[in-house]
């Protein structure tokens, strides 16, 4: 009996077999990205989330940055992990994931610029591997090469014009590089759309080639709005981005009046009028404005009821023949007015 104990005692604390690292090591980041921008290279890619045997990763804690630089002649050297690393490249960066300033993470992607020691016309290469808090690596990223060309100036002359639940928004293309270079080939331009003058603003649209106006459509009447453009070339297989232009703002408005009243009927009493009408459908109408006229002259504005009401009393009306006619308006900040109802003329004793 006791060494039966002693084999099953023994057999609890026995360890289990070793699981390989290439197993349990983060899968690689993907989807890595770059575009030239002033002063750097802006990198992107998204975040592994699962290891390589797809149970899910809680515990990335580091992202490194390799890079190698070459003349762009041939093939980019090979991305080979030794130690940890990758054999061949320099570490530009060691981001921390829970404190990865100056990178940022948003939405699972990491965006992070490289701004050290660049040489214009040469081009970069970049690796990134994954690092668990256990110390495990991932297998490299894809390679991607990156040519340091220059990036365009801001576009120049932005204006923003509202109209009714829409802004045109329009620029003047830049006329050189900024280093000075005069501009080859065609620019593609990113309209970034913001609620505030603080805000860095979302991507609205990126138009087609040396498109100088865009027409948004995706906003609101009476709510303010905030453009800026940037310009984007392509040059050797790589994306330069401009800077963001000027901000301009612009509040579309509504400039479409309500449909008129309908059915009018006045009903005359001594020196009162009563009259009712059928209102409009649109349910931003705010007022009716009624309107009366002697004979052959002009009709004036006389009152208004506040909608959804559809009557109105006119006193101390004086005697005789008298044309009326009501219109809607609108809660806009422009106060659209519709054209009148047809007429009616009555005759108060």
């Amino acid at each position: 009996l006791l060494p039966a104990l002693l084999l099953v005692l023994a057999a609890c604390g026995r360890p289990g077999p070793p699981v390989a690292p290439e197993r349990v090591s983060p899968q690689p980041a993907t989807d890595l990205s770059a575009v030239v921008v002033d002063g750097g290279i802006e990198l992107a890619w998204t975040l592994p989330t699962r290891r390589a045997d797809n149970v899910r990763l809680r515990d990335l804690v580091r992202l490194h940055v390799f890079r190698t630089e070459d003349d762009g002649a041939g093939e980019p050297k090979p991305a080979l992990v030794v130690d940890g690393r990758i054999a061949g490249y320099a570490e530009v960066a060691a981001i921390r994931v829970g404190d990865p300033a100056p990178a940022i993470v948003s939405r699972g992607r990491m965006t992070y610029v490289d701004r050290a020691s660049l040489t214009p016309g040469r081009r970069s290469t970049y690796v990134v591997l994954a690092e668990d808090a256990r110390g495990h690596v991932s297998p490299p990223s894809a390679r991607l090469p990156v040519t340091l060309i220059a990036v365009p100036l801001p576009p120049t002359g932005v204006r923003a014009t509202p109209g009714d639940r829409q802004v045109r928004v329009e620029w003047r293309p830049p006329t050189r590089l900024a280093d000075g270079s005069p501009v080859e080939g065609s620019f593609v331009y990113h309209i970034l759309r913001s609620s505030g003058p603080d805000e860095p603003g979302d991507i609205v649209t990126s138009t087609a080639s040396d498109a100088t106006s865009f027409v948004d459509r995706g906003v609101e009447n009476e709510r303010p709005y905030v453009y800026a453009v940037r310009a984007s070339r392509t040059a050797r297989g790589t994306v330069a981005r401009s800077g963001v232009s000027e901000r301009v703002s612009a509040t579309p408005v509504d400039t479409t009046p309500p449909p008129p009243p309908t059915e009018l009927v006045a009903i005359p009493s001594e020196g009162v009028v009563r009259l009712v009408w059928v209102g409009t459908p649109d349910p931003d109408v705010a007022r009716y404005i009624v309107y009366r006229g002697r004979g052959g002259a002009t009709l004036e504005r006389v009152g208004s009821t506040p909608a959804p009401g559809t009557t109105f009393t006119d006193r101390d009306v004086p005697a005789g023949r008298w044309r009326y006619a009501v219109s809607a308006q609108d809660t806009s900040s422009r106060a659209n007015e519709s054209a009148r109802s047809a007429e009616v003329t009555v005759t108060v004793p």
